[in-house]
């Protein structure tokens, strides 16, 4: 099983190189994302507390999550693996994740860091929300995004350091260079 966390500041590019490597490595892929932003739309009782979270810039529970993860997961039926996008995003929930991942016989194959510095992540994250009208991509909340982001899922990159699970890419430049970096080190990884 080829099972990869995608990490980066919101903006970072995760959604677009994790629909990359989704095509070019037939595996699933969670964006804890896309899939509280269905409760929400679909106005489920998960989604209406995560919208409260959301709304004020705060991270989703650990335990919603992990619960949420472990069910999306369960649904894939002869999956050669899983990107998780957007989650773990504290050492709390990377040790959840190791742990439900375990109880599957499973484990983290790599942890791929995207790294984009905070005034292009600005600029991408107000473009976005103007072509797409997501709400939280406004400039007062983005900020509250990076300071959880900072504070909260930083230190995450010592924790899978420390796991020798930690790939670090310049998330900056070319798409094709981005990708191309990405795929090494993944090829790399199940070496």
């Amino acid at each position: 099983m080829l099972n990869i966390v995608i990490f980066g500041a919101p903006g970072s590019g995760k959604g677009t190189q994790s629909e990359r490597i989704v095509e070019k490595y037939g595996i699933n892929h969670i964006s804890t994302g896309d899939v509280l932003r269905a409760e929400i739309k679909n106005g489920t009782e998960l989604g209406k507390t995560a919208k409260g979270y959301i709304d004020q810039g705060q991270l989703i529970p650990d335990s919603l999550m992990i619960d949420i993860l472990a069910s999306v997961l369960d649904s894939f039926k002869d999956s050669k693996g899983v990107i998780f996008d957007g989650f773990p995003r504290t050492i709390a929930q990377a040790e959840a994740l190791k742990k439900m991942l375990a109880e599957r016989g499973q484990t983290v194959t790599l942890m791929l860091d995207l790294e984009v510095p905070e005034d292009e992540l600005m600029k991408r994250l107000i473009l976005r929300g103007q072509q797409s009208g997501r709400a939280d991509d406004n400039e007062e909340t983005i900020k509250k995004r990076l300071v959880v982001y900072h504070s909260q899922t930083a230190p995450l990159i010592d924790w899978y350091k420390q796991e020798g699970l930690h790939s670090h890419i310049n998330g900056l430049g070319d798409l094709e260079k981005i990708t191309a970096d990405i795929c090494t080190a993944i090829d790399k990884a199940v070496k």
